[in-house]
C-alpha cells in the first residue's frame, strides 16, 4: 500500500487506554502512528480504574518489598524477572505521567500514598478515586496535540492482517457508525485493547470489554497464557440501578470492614489479614457466606471514618453511593464480587513482543508475567506503563524491525454474505455464552461445571460461526464473536490446570500441586 495513503503508518496501536496512548505517544518519535480505538478516546478500561498505581516512592519502602508483595499476590507463577524490572521502572514511569499532566492527589505538600490489599507498605498513587480517568485525561490530550499520531475513534478491530511469511502488517477495522471496513498497515502492531471482563455477566468492566485484541491475536496463530486466571474484584456495587459500579479496594485499605446482613464479620475466619488480603481470597470469601447463608450480598462498613474523609478521599465513590440513596458515612452499603480483570492473555516477552512476529501486545491485552495466578491491586496501571515504555524502546533500537517483504492489502470481501433479519440469534448467544461463564467458569470451579460449559460453548460456537461467516458483520457481530474465542479460551486453560492456584480454584483440587507451577500455554495455527 502506499505511503501516502491514510491508513499506513509506521505503528498501528489498537486500544486508547493508557498502555495504547503512552505507546502511541512514545513511538510518535520514531514514526508516524495511527493510533485505531473502538468508541471515544477516552472510553477504556483504564478510564475506570478508581484505585491508582503502584510504585516504591516513599523513603520507608523498598523495591524488594513491592517485588515480595507481587510475588505473593502471583501464588508462584509471576515471573519474577518482570516482576523486578517492573518495579525498578515504575518511579520514572510515574512521573512521567506526571510530568504529561497527571494531576495526582497529595496531601500536606507531599504526595499522598494510599494502601489497598496485598500491599505491605503505602505506595498507592491515586487522583482521588477517579485515578484513571485524570490518566485518560491527561494523556488523550497530550495525543492529540502530537502532529504525529493520527486518532481514528469509533473503531473496532476485525482481524488482523498477515503477510505470506506469517508476519502482522496491520488490521482490519470496521467503522461502527457505517459498517465500513477498511484495512490499516504499518510496520508493527501493537495491541492494547484492554481485557474482556464481558464474557462474564456480572463485570466491572465497561461495555467495549470484549477481549477484542486477545481473539485477534488468537485467530492469528498468536500463542495465549494463562486464561484461566480471572481476577474477580470483591466489591462492586450491588444495587438495581447501579450498572457495575465498582467500589474500590483502597476503601478496605483506609479501613473498611466487610460484614453480613446480621452485622458479623467475617473475613477474619478466612484470612489472618484480613479485609487486606489478596482480592481472590476476598472474592472466594465473599463467594462462600452467600452461598452458605442465601444472601444477595455482604456489606461494605465504611461508618467506621468521618463523612469528611470520605467525601476528600472518595468524592466520585461517595457521592455515587449517595445517588442510589446509601449513605456510607451512616451504613454499610451492598457489594458483590464481578469479574474486573484478566491475568491472561497474549503470551509476551520482557519487550512486549508476541509469537507473531511485527505484533506486540501490551496492558491487560497481554500475558507478561508480572501478575502470574492473581494481580496485586493497582500494579496493572504500572504495567501499562512499563511495558508501553519498554516496547518503544525496543522498536527504536537499530535494525528492530528488519525490511520487510513487499505487502498488498486485500480489500475487504463480504463474499456471499446478506444482512441479517435475526439480530436476535446475536442478544441469545451474547447472554448466554455470558451466564454460562457466570455459572460454571466463575470464582468457584469444578470438572462437571468446566466440562458442561465447554460442551455447550462448542454447540453455541457453530451457530455463531455459521452466522458470522454468512451476515453482513456489525459490531455486534464482531464482539460475539470475540466474546466466544476468549470463552473458549478461559475454559480450555482451566480445564488444563489440575489444582488450584491463585485465581483459578476447583474444589475437585483444592490445594495448590508443586510439581504443576507452570504457565498454561495454548497455540493454534492461524485460520
Amino acid at each position: 500500500m502506499p505511503a501516502r495513503d491514510p491508513r499506513s503508518s509506521d505503528f498501528l496501536v489498537l486500544g486508547s487506554g493508557i498502555a495504547g496512548l503512552l505507546a502511541a505517544l512514545k513511538l510518535a518519535r520514531l514514526g508516524r502512528v495511527t493510533l485505531v480505538t473502538k468508541k471515544e478516546a477516552a472510553e477504556s478500561n483504564t478510564n475506570y480504574a478508581q484505585g491508582g498505581i503502584a510504585a516504591v516512592m516513599d523513603a520507608l519502602d523498598s523495591f524488594e518489598s513491592h517485588v515480595r508483595d507481587t510475588l505473593v499476590a502471583g501464588a508462584g507463577l509471576c515471573d519474577e524477572r518482570v516482576v523486578r524490572l517492573t518495579v525498578s521502572e515504575a518511579p520514572a514511569r510515574v512521573r512521567e505521567l506526571a510530568e504529561l499532566g497527571v494531576r495526582f492527589s497529595s496531601r500536606g505538600g507531599a504526595t499522598d500514598l494510599g494502601l489497598e490489599g496485598g500491599h505491605s507498605h503505602r505506595r498507592i498513587l491515586h487522583a482521588g478515586d477517579i485515578t484513571g480517568r485524570e490518566i485518560e485525561r491527561a494523556l488523550v490530550a497530550a495525543a492529540r496535540r502530537e502532529p504525529r499520531v493520527r486518532l481514528i475513534e469509533n473503531h473496532i478491530g476485525v482481524d488482523l492482517l498477515l503477510d505470506r511469511d506469517g508476519a502482522c502488517r496491520g488490521a482490519y477495522a470496521m467503522d461502527r457508525r457505517d459498517g465500513r471496513i477498511a484495512a490499516f498497515t504499518a510496520e508493527a502492531v501493537v495491541l492494547a485493547t484492554g481485557g474482556a471482563g464481558k464474557v462474564y455477566l456480572y463485570t466491572s468492566n465497561p461495555d467495549i470489554a470484549t477481549g477484542d485484541g486477545m481473539a485477534m491475536a488468537w485467530r492469528a496463530g498468536a500463542a495465549m497464557a494463562d486464561m484461566e486466571f480471572v481476577q474477580f474484584h470483591p466489591t462492586c456495587l450491588f444495587h438495581p440501578q447501579a450498572k457495575s459500579f465498582l467500589l474500590s479496594e483502597a476503601l478496605r485499605g483506609e479501613g473498611g470492614l466487610l460484614r453480613l446482613k446480621n452485622g458479623e464479620r467475617f473475613m477474619p475466619r478466612y484470612d489472618r489479614r484480613a479485609e487486606l488480603a489478596p482480592r481472590d481470597i476476598v472474592a472466594r470469601a465473599i463467594d462462600a457466606e452467600m452461598k452458605r447463608t442465601g444472601d444477595d450480598c455482604v456489606y461494605l462498613d465504611m461508618t467506621r471514618r468521618p463523612r469528611r474523609f470520605l467525601k476528600s478521599r472518595f468524592p466520585n465513590i461517595y457521592e455515587k453511593t449517595l445517588s442510589f440513596g446509601l449513605d456510607m458515612a451512616e451504613r454499610p452499603v451492598p457489594v458483590v464480587p464481578a469479574a474486573h480483570f484478566f491475568c491472561g492473555g497474549v503470551a509476551v516477552d520482557e519487550w512486549g513482543a508476541t509469537s507473531v512476529p511485527r505484533l506486540y501486545a501490551i496492558g491487560e491485552t497481554a500475558r507478561t508475567g508480572l501478575h502470574g495466578a492473581n494481580r496485586l491491586a493497582s500494579n496493572s496501571l504500572l504495567e501499562g506503563c512499563v511495558f508501553a515504555d519498554r516496547l518503544a524502546r525496543r522498536l527504536g533500537e537499530a535494525g528492530a524491525l528488519a525490511a520487510a517483504a513487499p505487502f498488498r492489502v486485500q480489500p475487504w470481501r463480504y463474499g456471499r454474505a446478506v444482512t441479517s433479519d435475526e439480530a436476535v440469534v446475536v442478544t441469545q448467544n451474547w447472554d448466554e455464552i455470558r451466564r454460562l461463564m457466570w455459572n460454571y467458569v466463575g470464582i468457584v470451579r469444578t470438572d462437571k461445571r468446566l466440562t458442561r460449559a465447554r460442551a455447550r460453548l462448542r454447540l453455541l460456537r457453530r451457530e455463531i460461526d455459521e452466522y458470522y461467516w454468512n451476515t453482513v458483520p456489525t459490531p455486534d457481530i464482531l464482539e460475539l464473536r470475540n466474546i466466544a474465542d476468549v470463552a473458549e479460551l478461559v475454559i480450555r486453560s482451566a480445564l488444563a490446570r489440575r489444582e488450584s492456584r491463585g485465581l483459578h480454584y476447583t474444589l475437585d483440587c483444592p490445594r495448590p500441586v508443586p510439581s504443576l507451577r507452570r504457565t498454561t500455554v495454548l497455540r493454534r495455527r492461524a485460520r
